[in-house]
């Protein structure tokens, strides 16, 4: 039986956890000798095939009517109406007027399709991903630090740490596999975790700062200030490896202990212990996620985390490293080949070499290639706002719920003269605002390969057809080029096998090269690869780390100190709106807008069915509020009708609502990093009361 199992890459989040199934049973069992989880799962892992089962996927592509339902139709029929529609609309208001909004949720080869497909063969100037939305941040500030978008770690830092700090992150129930192989640490490792809330992951750590919501940056400053004034630096490493230290340095000396316990909460005594820890450590290593990088200036403190590690020497040896786990399932697939916060393989859209580089080796004209860099998503829609963007093609992805403050969102999307959803289900809330819906094959249905948060490049497959008139993405872009008249520009793009053979082209000689992966089956014997894997590479290990030379991605080899100023929340509670609204993971049996796992019974028995918010005891009962009333949440943006779960996981002033209600997006404020252009979901200012 075993011999007959079929391997496949869970298509949820970043993790990459490997997966067999029986072609018989369709049972569903972690593989036991992937390196990325070692014979375990998640509940949505081992229900990874279920939300394709769901009765209300797309069978067949639907067309708004007059009447504005919309309407079963054929392939031939709506890609007729996406052609003369789109067309029509960039014959009027010029190519820019028609963007794309993509996913970290489509392989590699599909996701490199569509920007292909949109930006040379369309024309359109500006389209972004959901990944804005979670690793924007990450990748800016690796950009910046360290020269290219690179996590430098492997999974097997966390077992071989001695001490390990997590900002923002809760990874037992976000990242349940990674946090596995922490627990598997045989150096009974200091675990510090920093968070203004209490999480599932605080009750398995050694020590919790629990910091004011808007105290981060501070924090971080405060740390890197001790760690200087005591000397706890690796001075040979600095002088070395990087830049802009003694800059840095001075600019950290205004951030005292005692100006950093007065913003943060946490006492004098408390920080240096924390900054000794850090000292104490011989592999220490700093991880992050949506804590730090849905902030209002979250930049600057992913680049302060990374200035921790390089300051004491801790990057490029085993258990160290400034990390940055993902998200998506392939976020960082969609980040280097997406054609959207870069050209294809980490190439820049400004730079005419490299936009000849790509037309060369695509065999297209360099002219087909924008000149100029995409807008945001945030840009894009305010561009749908201004009139500037009026036909809009979103694929796997569901803004209607996710979108920040997202009142505002649904009345700007009027604007549009042509609306396209691509979306494995028609209920989708924003399926339901479409003039046009393509129906899309899921994770199961289709191959492809992911990348995961250590950078492994993994294979899916196809376990299952596509139900009704269903099909892969893939095909839907090959669909789409022949009724568009651009073809010919893809007629080397038959396949994912084939486009993935594309993209190792493009990677050649970049940081990101997988030009000596051979094939889909080499990538399968070798437990995944990570990249880089350049021609040659010959025999490498499972379990790889970047930046081990000590060289970084900037010209001159060095990693950079990054400062600046810390700004003032966006928007500060207080009077009719005295507490701060904080937001998160709920469940690991979640999946942010639950447009998947709210399609299967069992994960949905797993978390409240309700939206809930958290609030402290003392603030419930002086505002007359009983456990598991309903309470309104009020923002200047909106009102929810929720269910109040009293506990201590918040302190007092602070609430919590879980991100995978649609009522939470009704009341988070739109505030977006200046650098990184990703909405700052954790901080709001609402008020509470009995409903």
């Amino acid at each position: 039986m075993a011999g007959r199992m079929l391997r496949s890459t869970c298509g949820y989040c970043s993790t990459g956890c490997n997966l067999m199934v029986d072609p018989e049973t369709m049972k569903v069992t972690p593989n036991p000798d992937y390196p990325v989880n070692r014979g375990s799962a998640c509940p949505k892992g081992f229900l990874f095939l279920e939300p394709l089962k769901a009765g209300d996927r797309a069978l067949s592509p639907y067309m708004k009517d007059r009447r504005g339902s919309l309407l079963p139709t054929d392939w031939d029929t709506a890609l007729k109406a996406f052609t003369e529609n789109f067309k029509g609309i960039q014959s009027k208001h010029g190519k820019e007027s028609v963007a794309f909004l993509g996913t970290g949720q489509l392989p590699s080869e599909e996701t490199a399709f569509f920007g292909a497909l949109a930006k040379f063969g369309m024309g359109m100037v500006h389209g972004d991903g959901n990944t804005r939305q979670c690793m924007a941040t990450a990748a800016t500030a690796h950009k910046k630090a360290l020269g290219f978008d690179a996590p430098p770690f492997t999974y097997g830092d966390f077992e071989v740490s001695d001490v390990l700090v997590f900002f923002g992150s809760n990874p037992a129930i976000a990242h349940p596999i990674m946090w596995n192989r922490v627990r598997k640490n045989p150096n009974n490792p200091q675990i510090i975790l920093v968070d203004p809330r209490k999480t599932e992951t605080s009750k398995r750590v050694t020590r919790q700062f629990r910091i004011r919501p808007d105290s981060l940056l501070t924090l971080l400053y405060g740390i890197a200030h001790i760690l200087i004034q005591e000397g706890w630096i690796d001075r040979d490493y600095v002088d070395r490896h990087t830049l802009r230290f003694d800059h840095f340095s001075e600019q950290v000396k205004r951030f005292a202990p005692r100006i950093v316990s007065e913003r943060s909460g946490i006492a004098e005594k408390d920080l240096i212990d924390f900054a000794r820890v850090i000292h104490e450590g011989k592999r220490v290593s700093f991880w992050w996620t949506m804590g730090v990088n849905q902030n209002y200036q979250a930049v600057a403190c992913a680049t302060a985390v990374i200035n921790l590690a390089l300051m004491t020497g801790n990057v490029g040896r085993p258990g160290t490293g400034a990390n940055s786990i993902t998200g998506q399932a392939n976020a960082m697939g969609s980040r280097l080949f997406g054609n959207t916060t870069n050209l294809l393989g980490g190439h820049d859209f400004l730079n005419p070499s490299h936009r000849q580089k790509v037309a060369r080796l695509l065999g297209i004209d360099e002219k087909s290639i924008p000149k100029e860099n995409s807008w945001a998503y945030d840009r894009i829609l305010q561009g749908i706002e201004a009139g500037k963007i009026k036909g809009l093609w979103v694929v796997c992805t569901n803004p209607a719920h996710s979108w920040i403050g997202k009142n505002w969102l649904f009345n700007i999307l009027k604007n549009l003269d042509y609306l396209v959803v691509q979306d494995m289900y028609h209920t989708a809330e924003t399926a339901r605002l479409a003039d046009l819906v393509l129906p899309a094959a899921g994770c199961g249905e289709k191959e492809g390969t992911f990348i995961n948060s250590e950078r492994r490049i993994s294979v899916i497959r196809k376990i299952l057809d596509p139900p009704g008139f269903a099909l892969p993405d893939f095909e839907i872009f090959k669909r789409i080029a022949e009724f568009w008249g651009c073809a010919d520009m893809f007629k080397e793009w038959t396949s994912p096998a084939a486009v993935f053979d594309i993209l190792k082209r493009v990677s050649k000689g970049q940081p990101c090269d997988i030009s000596g992966i051979a094939s889909y089956d080499m990538i399968e014997d070798m437990g995944g690869i990570q990249w880089p894997y350049p021609e040659g590479a010959g025999e490498v290990g499972q379990e790889r780390r970047l930046f081990e030379d000590g060289n970084y991605y900037h010209t001159d080899c060095k990693a950079r100190f990054l400062f600046e100023d810390v700004a003032e929340v966006p928007e500060r509670e207080g009077g009719e709106y005295p507490f701060v609204l904080l937001t998160g993971r709920g469940s690991v049996a979640q999946w942010h807008t639950q447009t998947r796992t709210g399609k299967v019974d069992m994960l949905k028995r797993m978390y409240p069915a309700e939206p809930y918010v958290e609030i402290h005891p003392e603030d419930a009962s002086s505002l007359g509020i009983q456990p598991e009333s309903r309470v309104i949440v009020r923002s200047r943006r909106g009102e929810a009708v929720v269910r109040a779960a009293l506990g201590e996981s918040v302190e007092r002033g602070a609430v919590y609502m879980a991100m995978h209600y649609p009522e939470t997006n009704l009341l988070t404020y739109p505030a977006f990093d200046p650098q990184s252009r990703e909405p700052s979901y954790k901080y709001a200012a609402v008020s509470v009361q009995p409903a």
